[in-house]
């Protein structure tokens, strides 16, 4: 298990993201599979439909996003709040307030494209202080989909976003072109290893285009408490998001 160190806080702050190799050991890895096989997946039923989102409704493999986990399971709940928290305090350099821990995957022949994105956009915070851990409970490479991040990218701003037609990613950047895709960074991992980026950095994702691997991963969000959100404008975004995919017969 790695500790925070200063080139990690040094990485986070000059390019917007950092790497963690082996943030859980396998002793740890194994009790958050047993947590997610023996307490999440046969419980999904029970959550709100608008928290478990599939690529195909008809499909329980098909299975893609599960929101807020730790406002459903007590044990993700106490983990959120104690080492990935510390860690987020650390970089971030405040106090946080965790607000989501969220379950990822992009399975084998039903998955899409993760479509290049700020996730400041969604967070809709002032200033826009606040970051995502990507935890990969699979090993992830540019087969099955591993994060890109464009360097440098959180230092300049919010780019404008239109709405895209990936479930769970509903906005992405309008004019993501040449000079971001040249100076992109392709971030592959080994299940256990955690990738930590800035609200303001962009990321994408390709498919899964292996024809068995799963691309599993846990995402945690922490606002720093000097960040004001607009929740009149982030309550009124998500009821038409909502909407949106009840029309679709997505929730």
């Amino acid at each position: 298990m790695s500790s925070p160190s200063s080139h990690l806080l040094r990485d986070f702050r000059e390019h917007g993201f950092a790497t963690m190799q082996s943030f859980l050991d396998p002793a740890e890895r194994s009790e958050l599979e047993k947590q997610l096989s023996e307490q999440v997946l046969p419980s999904l039923h029970e959550l709100p439909a608008e928290h478990v989102f599939y690529e195909d409704r008809q499909s329980r493999e098909s299975l893609k996003q599960i929101q807020h986990l730790e406002a459903h399971y007590k044990w993700f709940a106490d983990w959120m709040y104690d080492r990935p928290r510390k860690l987020a305090e650390f970089l971030l350099g405040e106090d946080v307030v965790p607000k989501n821990l969220q379950y990822f995957n992009k399975a084998p022949g039903m998955n899409q494209p993760t479509p290049p994105h700020q996730d400041g956009y969604y967070f809709m915070l002032q200033p826009p202080v606040a970051l995502t851990m990507w935890l990969a409970l699979d090993e992830v490479d540019e087969t099955n989909g591993c994060l890109c991040y464009v360097p440098g990218s959180h230092r300049q701003g919010l780019r404008r976003h239109a709405r895209t037609r990936t479930l769970g990613f509903s906005q992405g950047v309008m004019d993501y072109g040449e000079a971001d895709k040249t100076s992109e960074i392709a971030c592959p991992a080994q299940a256990g290893d955690l990738l930590v980026h800035h609200a303001l950095t962009i990321h994408r994702a390709a498919k899964n285009s292996h024809p068995t691997r799963q691309r599993r991963a846990l995402g945690f969000i922490f606002y720093g408490q000097s960040a004001r959100e607009d929740r009149q404008r982030k309550a009124a975004y998500q009821r038409q998001l909502e909407q949106r995919l009840r029309d679709q017969k997505l929730i």
